[in-house]
This record gives structure tokens, C-alpha cells and sequence, in this order.
């Protein structure tokens, strides 16, 4: 049984290369994990932040993963440790949304979580838990809801899968990579992290895509950047097959203050 709603929460999965292909320097796949019967909109272009593609949480009015057309994006985990006591502060998903703006201040009253943020170009990592926040290196990424890299199971599989697409062609990198999200397997039990939760827990909750009767994967998004700074963006539903294509090229005022040439190497 879970033991709360603060236990899970946005976003559990994020695999990201950055700076780490000769055509794309930012390549996202991740998948949002959640109660599924709590209220959200899909992927779309703000009413009142025209520049921000995101989608909302209606219950609190943040995000879990966004891109900006002034070249910022943002996504978040929660750090996941029953064993911690809960603190009352307000909604992760709110620094995601100010971050596709600026730079979020220091922050103390929220409860655990990772944040991938910035410029395309400039992104830093952040956490709360075991507190950082610095310049995310270049190079393939795994992030869950522990800290960046940790070696959980899922993490492992889906960076070494994402390294492999790296290598193959550039046509077939979208299709991969929703094809890494949607794995369903589990880990073994001698690798399952402990983090407070029942073995059973444990097990369901190890797989990239997660199934469950009130909790799981509801969304899977890649994004692209390209070296010509066009952004492909794509959210599929897993529920529904709703799927939401946005493409457009980076405006003046960000990634790193200059306007990028509007055309992009081949097709995607």
C-alpha cells in the first residue's frame, strides 16, 4: 500500500546526452510517473507564457518537465526516502516552471528532489538532498529519484540504451528512444534499491514504464536540440495514445544570447 502521496511525485525517470552528439547536444528521453487520477493537462504553449511548452499539474500549478523558446529547459525528480520526515513546503513542480525563466534561487522548504535546469546550452544540476548545485558535465546522463547517476537498474538500462542510439542513425533516434520508455521489465530483487518502500513496491517501481493500479508512467517526452538550435519536442500519453509534436527554433534572448539559425541538418 503506498503511505502517501509526498512518497512518489513527478517525473522518475530522465536519461539525457548532453553535449555528446555531433548533430544533437541535448537529447532527453524521460517518462513522468504519478497518481494517476490526479489532475494534468498535456504539453502545450501557456496561456499568459506563450514561450514555455509544459505540461500542468492542476493540482498545484507546476510542471515536471518543460522547454522555453528562449532556449531553457527544466525537469525534475523527486528524491525518494520514506525515512525522511516530510516537509511542508509547496509544489516541486513550481521550480520547474520558474526555471524555464531564470535560474531559481536557493531553495530549503521543499521536499527532496533533483533539477536539471538552464540555457540548452548551460545547464546546471541541483539537489536538495545532499546539497549541489553545479554545471551538468557533459556526457550521457541517468537520473530517478535518488541522486544524478546513481546506479540504480533503471538508470543503468536506460543510459546504456540511450548510448547505444548515440551510435546508430540519426533516423531512428526518436523511435528508440520511446522504445526506451516503455520498457516494462523489473529489476531483480538483489539489485532493487531500499528507499522505505515494500518490496513489492520496490519491484514495481524499478521498470522505466511502470504499471499500477493508482500509480505509473502517464507521459513519456523527447526532446531534441540541434546545432542549429531547432527543437523538436514530443509527448506521447500512456493512456489514451495522445501524443503532442511541437517543433521551433530558438528565439534571441537566451542560449547564450544569440538567435539560431532557423533550419536544421536533415530531417528527424
Amino acid at each position: 500500500m503506498v503511505r502517501g502521496r509526498g512518497t512518489f511525485g513527478e517525473m522518475c525517470l530522465i536519461a539525457l546526452a548532453y553535449k555528446a552528439h555531433p548533430r544533437y547536444p541535448l537529447i532527453v528521453a524521460a517518462n513522468r510517473d504519478e497518481f494517476l487520477d490526479r489532475p494534468a493537462l498535456s504539453a502545450h504553449f501557456w496561456e499568459g507564457a506563450p514561450h514555455v511548452l509544459a505540461g500542468r499539474d492542476l493540482q498545484a500549478g507546476g510542471t515536471w518537465l518543460g522547454v522555453s523558446r528562449r532556449g531553457r529547459f527544466a525537469a525534475i525528480t523527486n528524491h525518494r526516502d520514506l525515512r525522511r520526515a516530510p516537509v511542508d513546503g509547496p509544489s516541486r513542480g513550481l521550480l520547474v516552471r520558474r526555471a524555464l525563466d531564470v535560474d531559481p534561487p536557493e531553495v530549503g522548504t521543499y521536499m527532496g528532489f533533483n533539477l536539471i535546469y538552464g540555457a540548452f546550452d548551460a545547464l546546471r544540476y541541483r539537489n536538495n538532498v545532499q546539497p549541489v548545485d553545479e554545471p551538468l558535465p557533459a556526457g550521457i546522463h541517468g537520473l530517478s529519484n535518488h541522486l544524478l547517476n546513481s546506479p540504480w537498474p533503471k538508470v543503468l538500462r536506460a543510459t546504456s540504451r540511450l548510448a547505444r542510439l548515440l551510435e546508430g542513425p540519426d533516423g531512428r533516434l526518436v523511435a528508440g528512444l520511446f522504445d526506451l520508455l516503455a520498457d516494462r521489465r523489473e529489476a531483480p530483487d538483489g539489485s532493487l534499491p531500499d528507499t522505505g518502500l515494500s518490496l513489492e513496491q520496490e519491484r514495481r517501481v524499478s521498470a522505466i514504464f511502470i504499471r499500477s493500479p493508482r500509480y505509473g508512467t502517464r507521459c513519456s517526452t523527447v526532446v531534441l536540440v540541434d546545432v542549429d538550435g531547432r527543437v523538436f519536442f514530443e509527448e506521447r500519453a500512456a493512456h489514451g495514445g495522445q501524443r503532442v509534436r511541437e517543433s521551433f527554433v530558438i528565439g534571441p534572448d537566451e542560449a547564450s544570447g544569440q538567435r539560431a539559425i532557423p533550419q536544421a541538418s536533415g530531417s528527424i
